[in-house]
């Protein structure tokens, strides 16, 4: 899609935009927000884990419940 001149290009221009002074505080942003999203697709392949038989879900006890009529909103 676009190629390294492209992104050294608009590298450039985010540096300019948000200043020099802001890049730590971004990159630290976006390094908290991939270990985040990395554990958290960790914690869902390991919830998906084949050990697991898919199917066997929980099992849950009590009494249906009635419901009443609903009333008439005019």
């Amino acid at each position: 899609m676009f190629g390294l001149s492209e992104l050294a290009l608009i590298l450039v221009v985010v540096i300019v935009v948000l200043g020099i002074k802001k890049l730590p505080e971004l990159t630290r942003s976006a390094g908290t927000a991939a270990r985040i999203f990395k554990s958290e697709a960790k914690a869902l392949k390991e919830q998906d884990s084949p050990d697991t038989p898919s199917g066997t879900g929980r099992v849950v006890s009590g009494a249906a419940a009635e419901r009443d009529e609903p009333s008439s909103r005019s």
